[in-house]
C-alpha cells in the first residue's frame, strides 16, 4: 500500500509546467493538473471523454516533434485505451511523456476498485507493449528518480505509473468550456 498524497507528489514529479504541452485525462487528473496549472495556454484538460488523452497525446507528439508533450492521466484512463499504449510504443514518439496516476480507484464515480486495484499492473503492460522506458513511482526514492528522468534529455517515449493513495485531488473549478479551452490551446500551440 502506497502512501504518496497525489497533491504534494504530482507537482514534485513535474516540476516546471511551461516546459511541455500538457494533456490531461478526465476526473482526478484534470484536477491534478488544472490545479497546478490553473489551465494555463499550454495545457489541455479532458471532461467526459474517457480514454482520449492518450490518442490525443500521441497525434499532438508526433505531429510537434520539436516540443515536449506531457500526458497525465488516471488509472482508469489509461485502462480504457490500452490500445493507444501499444500505438504509440511501436510509433515510439521521442518527445511524449505519460505519466499515470494510479490509485487504483475508479474515484469520480464512487471508489469502486480499478483493475489495477485487483492486480493488473499497468507499468508491465506498458513493458509489453513496448516503451522503451518505463518506471514505477511508489516512494520517495522512486520519485526523485522519475523527476530525473523526465528532466533529462533521453528519447522517449517515456511512460511512469504514478502509484498514489486514495486522497482526493485538489478541488479545482474548471472552466468546462470546451471549445474555449480548446481554441486557447490552439492558439497557443500556433504562436
Amino acid at each position: 500500500m502506497t502512501s504518496l498524497d497525489r497533491k504534494i507528489v504530482i507537482p514534485r514529479l513535474i516540476g516546471d509546467i511551461n516546459r511541455f504541452l500538457i494533456i490531461s485525462g478526465l476526473a482526478g487528473p484534470a484536477k491534478d493538473i488544472g490545479f497546478l496549472t490553473k489551465e494555463s495556454p499550454n495545457t489541455f484538460l479532458f471532461g467526459g471523454a474517457m480514454g482520449g488523452a492518450l490518442p490525443t497525446s500521441l497525434g499532438l507528439a508526433v505531429s510537434q516533434p520539436s516540443k515536449r508533450v506531457l500526458c497525465v492521466s488516471g488509472d482508469g484512463d489509461v485502462l480504457m485505451s490500452m490500445g493507444s499504449l501499444a500505438t504509440i510504443a511501436t510509433l515510439k514518439p521521442k518527445n511524449l511523456t505519460i505519466i499515470c496516476i494510479d490509485n487504483a480507484l475508479y474515484q469520480e464515480t464512487g471508489g469502486q476498485k480499478s483493475h489495477t486495484g485487483l492486480g493488473v499492473d499497468l507499468a508491465k503492460v506498458a513493458e509489453g507493449c513496448g516503451f522503451p522506458l518505463v518506471h514505477s513511482v511508489a516512494n520517495e526514492e522512486e520519485l526523485y528518480k522519475g523527476s530525473s528522468l523526465i528532466d533529462s534529455d533521453i528519447d522517449g517515449p517515456l511512460f511512469i505509473l504514478l502509484k498514489v493513495d486514495k486522497s482526493k485531488p485538489p478541488q479545482y473549478s474548471r472552466n468546462w468550456n470546451a471549445s474555449e479551452e480548446k481554441l486557447k490551446f490552439r492558439r497557443n500551440l500556433l504562436k
